[in-house]
């Protein structure tokens, strides 16, 4: 079953590709890498704003690390298209989250395990996941990926 099968089966339709909010692209490739830059939650097309361990749940982050992933693949989308995927490399996570939270581990699987359901395991990557003071526009979650492509 191709990455798009799995995606339809799930009912996600991927976004396009969001405009940057500051002076960066929202990806590039070198040789065989994509590099994506940092995607913030959004939630009905606006930003997902909340602190972990203030005023969200560990699932609530975990759902808002999950939307991440599919925009994520939307820009993965344009950038490649995701037939062209080898492996998904590395993800990068940044939860907004208080001095005392401590499940940011937790609140990041809502992308990787999305990233194993859809890719297998060509999904399965290294991550860092870690707890920041504040993300911009006060998103609860920011993500950013690495990709080999072929």
């Amino acid at each position: 079953m191709s990455a798009y099968d799995k995606l339809k089966a799930l009912n996600i339709t991927l976004p396009a590709v969001a405009t940057p909010a500051a002076a960066y692209l929202p990806f590039v490739q070198t040789g065989n890498l994509v590099f994506l830059s940092g995607h913030i939650a959004k939630k009905d097309g606006k930003v997902h704003t909340g602190q972990l361990g203030k005023n969200m749940t560990t699932e609530e982050g975990k759902a808002a690390a999950r939307a991440v992933a599919i925009d994520l693949m939307g820009t993965l989308e344009a950038a490649v298209g995701l037939g062209k995927v080898k492996r998904i490399v590395k993800l990068m996570s940044l939860v907004n989250s208080t001095g005392d939270y401590t499940e940011q581990h937790l609140v990041t699987n809502g992308a990787s395990e999305l990233f194993a359901e859809i890719f297998g395991d060509a999904g399965k990557h290294a991550r860092s996941a870690f707890g920041v003071a504040q993300v911009p526009m006060g998103a609860c979650v920011e993500i950013e990926l690495i990709a080999e492509v072929g």
